[in-house]
């Protein structure tokens, strides 16, 4: 049998074979595949490296803010441990398929340990087509005179799902620049009662065919009412007008998110895993 050789840094060259791996799961390469149409394979402006093992890209990981295994047999994410050993850590998180994301945590761990929590389960899910249940015609794109409104919501959104918060620890400057630009991009989205947000989400990753959905929250004191369905329905209505299919992944112990999901009609398409520092 063929012996792979280490894994390298990825270039210019190496661009048809990098879009071919990406195109092969473009639900599961979202994330990375937006980085690369956008910016293509050179570090400083793609902000990481991307990893490859074998000639045909056996193996494929991002580095970077994340650390993202794509895909890769054992020998693969050894050789992507490897690699990231011989550096201190600089990812927030490790994110992707579970069965690449934890094995490259078990070589990591002693190294790079201990994580803040690991997420062994989150579903993949897709919605390929139209959603399920109405769209919520009171959510919108937010607008840029809106920010100081909608940061609260981002910030209880992420304090809540992550576990931290994300002003810390340079009092919120880097969160509220990246929110600002989500919502000058106009992936942010929201509904707004009496000036104050009672459901909002964002399109974390759009690559030319899939838009990751991220960030979906319901205001507490309005939760069960199904503001949640109805609004992820129409940011998949907004991606279908954009071409795009939805997808995003899930903590497998969110029951009420995870119905909310099925009800719009999302179906699991595979399973993703979080390594949070």
């Amino acid at each position: 049998m063929l012996k792979l050789a280490g894994a390298r840094l990825l270039d210019y060259r190496d661009t048809p074979a990098v879009r071919g791996a990406l195109a092969a799961d473009p639900v599961v390469s979202c994330m990375v595949a937006a980085r690369v149409e956008q910016f293509g394979l050179d570090p400083w402006r793609l902000g990481g490296e991307l990893w490859g093992v074998g000639s045909r890209l056996e193996g494929l990981c991002f580095s970077g803010p994340n650390m993202v295994p794509l895909r890769g047999d054992h020998h693969a994410i050894r050789s992507f441990a490897a690699r990231a050993a011989g550096r201190a850590r600089s990812c927030s998180s490790m994110i992707g398929p579970a069965e690449q994301v934890l094995e490259l945590w078990s070589e990591l761990d002693t190294r790079w340990g201990p994580a803040r929590e690991v997420r062994s389960e989150q579903p993949l899910m897709l919605l390929a087509g139209p959603s399920e249940v109405p769209a919520d015609p009171l959510v919108r794109p937010v607008r840029h005179d809106e920010l100081d409104r909608y940061l609260p919501a981002a910030v209880a959104m992420f304090t809540e799902e992550v576990g931290v918060d994300p002003r810390l620890p340079d009092g919120g400057t880097g969160y509220r620049s990246r929110v600002a630009e989500l919502i000058a991009e106009g992936r942010a989205f929201a509904r707004f009662e009496d000036g104050e947000v009672v459901f909002k989400a964002e399109i974390g990753a759009m690559s030319a065919a899939v838009g990751q959905v991220q960030g979906v929250w319901v205001h507490p004191g309005r939760r069960g009412t199904g503001l949640g369905a109805a609004g992820t329905a129409t940011v998949v209505e907004w991606l279908r007008s954009m071409g795009r299919v939805a997808s995003l992944y899930v903590n497998a112990f969110n029951h009420p998110a995870l119905a909310a999901y099925r009800r719009v009609g999302f179906a699991q398409v595979g399973v993703f895993a979080t390594v949070l520092f």
